[in-house]
């Protein structure tokens, strides 16, 4: 049997998905900074920068500052540009999860599993995307998510994951 033939459109599929889905790189910017930038394809697209005092921060993509904050304490985590939101994400409680809308559409960020790093993004219930820890012992992380959803929400995705993450080691 010539196994190539088995391996035929898991291949075709993958070069599909390609078309789709780009990888981002997310990289700290130092070692013990929760501050990061995004990658792709090694050139710089986005920046997070995450306060020291609560969960909020500065995304910046394409040159355009994006706040990023809780509203209150218990409250939504929100995406603004000049003071319009552009996307809301709601954890889940008790979970490493969160409903995030965006566009009339809503989506699940959830842990893959009760105790590893990588978080996956549901539509529909169909996984769409994830974020992955690139080894064991750092915050560098491989990003796929669909291209089809615009670069500043998928960079807010990235970090209501690194906002979990940084709990994670606090505790």
């Amino acid at each position: 049997m010539d196994w190539r033939l088995l391996k035929w459109p898991f291949v075709v599929q993958h070069d599909l998905m390609k078309l789709i889905v780009s990888s981002l790189d997310l990289v700290p910017k130092g070692w013990f900074s929760w501050d990061f930038t995004v990658l792709r394809d090694g050139a710089l697209i986005a920046e997070i920068d995450i306060s020291s005092w609560g969960e909020k921060g500065t995304l910046t993509v394409d040159g355009d500052q994006y706040a990023v904050y809780r509203d209150g304490f218990l409250g939504p985590f929100i995406l603004d540009l000049n003071d319009t939101q552009v996307a809301v994400a709601s954890k889940i409680a008790f979970y490493r999860s969160f409903t995030v809308g965006h566009q009339d559409k809503t989506y699940t960020l959830k842990a893959a599993s009760g105790l590893g790093r990588t978080f996956v993004l549901l539509e529909n219930d169909q996984e769409i995307g994830w974020i992955a820890p690139a080894g064991w012992f750092t915050r560098k992380a491989t990003v796929d998510l669909p291209d089809r959803l615009p670069l500043p929400f998928r960079i807010f995705l990235l970090w209501l994951t690194v906002i979990l993450w940084r709990r994670e080691t606090a505790n």
